[in-house]
């Protein structure tokens, strides 16, 4: 069964917890503490890979968790790092976030995409030794790994989509330029999945074509077969629109051109913008009062025009030609950019707790992992938005009402800092 949509959960892994422990060894008075920090969870990767065509294998299957971090122990001992789990979809899977549709990653290339981080494992309790804190009896929690709710959407990644109604020798004409086999056969909705082919124009250059199932009107808005496979159109930089000039199938092919034109118009505005060739196919049996008028419509609309019969290859090399130069002169292959998500703006209605443990002052709140991870400590900005978030979410209230003096210990997670007024 051919799946271009799937809905999946990924979790990356928590972070181990630091260790409390102290060192204990004979005639060894007052050792200090040796706990050791935390091993980093596991990241979520995606990695495209070429020999899986399809998203069915996310059918069944919906979370996906990478391993947490190992936990500290003592003699300062780090818990090991878990492994990363790796995903395989097929090339070209645009990851969403399911709820608010921002890009997360296009999975075109060859590199593995991190899509959720590890969290990093907590400190154990040998970091926070100081002159006036000799034993500290406490040590940090890991950090939660990402949780992302994931809307993939395979869009093939093919220069050329042959479009048209069923039955007008889409497959066919694939089947002539190239190694693909689809199934043919003279009824309509032959072809049930998107097909691609690569097509060879010399020794070092070639393109891929993808054979689109038939549209009909109304597919656009969802109706008949073709429409579940629009979206595969959307990357091709060249629309070959194949027409049975021959009207063989009792249709109009001026009219099937204006409705092919118009659905895919509907579906995507900017599909009606991408450079299209015109192919009159079935020519071998269209009279020639039929070649003159369609060619004069198309003449009217601008479009390069070609006759051809894929059945009997008649014109099927100078199509094939024309689409090269015309790929030749086009961008590449549109690549979607990543968002950046959203960074998150507290206010005084966030819950969080602080507590005092050996004079430092450690807070904690369920948001704050998310605010800790986007915080880079070298750049001024993000230590703008660090201070923005402490202020507006009323955590420097609060400290301040518990008495902290410039100078005292805040720890937020595995951030330990003075406090400054």
């Amino acid at each position: 069964m051919f799946e271009d949509t799937a809905r999946i959960t990924v979790k990356a892994g928590d972070g181990g917890n630091g260790a409390v422990s102290f060192r204990r060894e004979k005639y060894i008075a007052a050792g200090g503490p040796d706990g050791g920090d935390g091993g980093r969870g596991g990241d979520v990767l995606f990695v495209a890979d070429t020999n899986i065509s399809n998203l069915a294998s996310f059918k069944y299957r919906k979370r996906y968790f990478a391993p947490d971090g190992a936990p500290g122990a003592a003699k300062r001992c780090s818990g090991k790092d878990a492994e990363d789990l790796i995903i395989r979809v097929p090339k070209g899977t645009l990851v969403t976030d399911a709820e608010t549709g921002r890009i997360v990653a296009d999975i075109s290339g060859d590199e593995p995409v991190l899509i959720a981080k590890g969290g990093k494992g907590g400190w154990g309790n040998s970091h926070f030794a100081t002159p006036t804190r000799q034993v500290p009896r406490f040590a940090k929690p890991g950090m939660p790994g990402q949780q992302l709710d994931l809307q993939l959407e395979l869009k093939l990644l093919a220069d050329v989509g042959l479009v048209g109604y069923p039955n007008v020798g889409k497959s066919t004409l694939i089947s002539v330029c190239s190694a693909a086999k689809p199934k043919i056969a003279n009824y309509p909705f032959t072809t049930l999945t998107p097909v691609l082919g690569v097509v060879s124009i010399d020794e070092e250059r070639s393109f891929v074509m993808a054979d689109i199932p038939g549209l009909i009107e109304g597919a656009g808005e969802g109706v008949g077969l073709g429409h579940e496979f629009l979206r595969h159109v959307e990357r091709c930089r060249l629309i070959v629109h194949i027409v049975d000039v021959s009207g063989s199938e009792a249709r109009d092919p001026k009219q099937d051109f204006e409705v092919i034109c118009r659905e895919l118009s509907t579906f995507d505005p900017g599909l009606a913008e991408r450079p299209q060739i015109v192919a009159a196919n079935k020519c071998d049996v269209a009279t020639e009062d039929q070649l003159a008028d369609f060619r004069a419509f198309i003449a009217e609309k601008g479009l390069p025009y070609f006759e051809i019969s894929a059945v009997t290859h008649q014109g099927v090399t100078p199509l094939i030609n024309a689409v090269a130069r015309e790929l030749d002169r086009l961008p590449p292959i549109k690549i979607y950019e990543p968002e950046p998500e959203p960074l998150f703006e507290p206010d005084s209605s966030n819950p969080f707790t602080v507590r005092v443990e050996d004079g430092v002052y450690i807070v904690e709140a369920d948001w704050l992992p998310q605010v800790v991870g986007s915080v880079n400590m070298d750049d001024y900005e993000s230590l703008q938005y660090f201070q923005r978030v402490l202020r507006k979410s009323g955590i420097i209230d609060r400290l301040e009402e518990m008495g902290i003096r410039e100078g005292d210990t805040v720890s937020i997670f595995d951030l330990e800092f003075e406090f400054v007024h």
